[in-house]
């Protein structure tokens, strides 16, 4: 992997980023990740595993060229007053870089009963997210440091602001495959948002340019999800100050789109800690600046793009997608 700047500073590590140089990458990501969320040596170790168990999982391949060097986002966000250090969340979610979820118009922070990575994964600031990760790889993730995969209202809620309660028509998909039941349940819950007056994205009621992680470009050549010229070019999460919702989520839209569970039952959903879904990718990437290649309003379900079961092994990766975690607090 390249950068502009070949030296770069990772939270606490010093390491130079080239082409090939995945290994020496991956263990300073997890360094980082361990770091600046305190894991214990057990949950350190389970992580570890679980990344270097892929053949792709991190921060990009050896074309990737990030736009944005983490020295420059750090610039960016001192300029603009960024703070990451907020003891009422921290003391709320029992950790560092989370925001609790719950709606504003009826409750107060501390009514969270859950809460969501302010950032993608790693969820540590001016970090690359870490892409090429399947939907299952992602909730095993979750699990190590003591989170979970987000439910899919979830993530809506971080997005939109406003945390509401479940909206899933499991009626609609009982006895149904898979693609039929999130066909029907996707465009029950898209018709109950047609009015284009209710769109909103995490920095506002109208979608703008230049707001978010949105202004890079493909690597020459990519024409789908071909490891071998697919570069993950992203920004350092949280690069763009004005990138977040009301409740302090950062990157919702833009830089990697985000692995979620979509539950086709009530003991299919994340929150009730039994089994999960199928999968559904959330919000946009690195290029939709000048490429919009589908809707992104924080509420909007999409098409079973890809679709798999969360645990299938075979759940789907490509070099513009990432996650980030959830997490229960009561």
């Amino acid at each position: 992997m390249r950068a502009r700047s070949r030296g770069l500073l990772a939270v606490g590590v010093v390491f130079l980023i080239a082409a090939g140089d995945r290994a020496a990458e991956t263990h300073a990501v997890i360094d980082a990740l361990a770091s600046e969320h305190h894991l214990t040596d057990a949950q350190k170790v389970e992580v570890t595993v679980l990344v270097l168990a892929s053949d792709r999982l991190g921060q990009g391949n050896s074309v990737t060229q990030h736009p944005m060097t983490r020295e420059e986002c750090r610039a960016r966000q001192a300029a603009a007053g960024v703070t990451w250090d907020n003891p009422q969340f921290a003391k709320i979610c029992g950790g560092p870089y989370m925001a609790p979820l719950y709606d504003p118009a009826t409750q107060k922070p501390e009514d969270a009963k859950l809460c969501i990575d302010q950032l993608e994964f790693p969820d540590v600031p001016c970090e690359y997210p870490v892409v090429w990760t399947r939907a299952k790889e992602a909730a095993e993730l979750c699990e190590a440091e003591g989170k979970r995969l987000c439910d899919a209202h979830e993530w809506e809620g971080a997005c939109a602001g406003s945390l509401q309660p479940p909206d899933y028509d499991f009626e609609l998909a009982a006895g149904k495959s898979d693609v039929t039941a999130v066909n029907a349940m996707r465009a029950a819950h898209n018709a109950r948002y047609k009015d284009p007056n209710t769109h909103t994205w995490s920095f506002g009621p109208t979608y703008r340019t230049g707001v978010c992680a949105q202004a890079g470009e493909k690597s020459p050549g990519c024409d789908g999800s071909d490891w071998r010229v697919c570069g993950s070019n992203t920004y350092p999460t949280g690069a763009f100050p004005d990138c977040h919702s009301a409740l302090g989520v950062y990157d919702l839209n833009g830089n990697a789109a985000e692995h979620m569970n979509l539950p086709l039952a009530p003991d299919q959903m994340a929150s009730a800690g039994t089994k999960l879904g199928v999968t559904e990718m959330k919000g946009s990437w690195f290029i939709f600046d000048t490429y919009h290649a589908h809707e992104d309003w924080c509420r909007w379900r999409a098409p079973f793009w890809h679709g798999t079961r969360v645990m299938d092994d075979d759940s789907h990766r490509n070099y513009h997608l990432g996650f980030r975690c959830c997490k229960d607090v009561r």
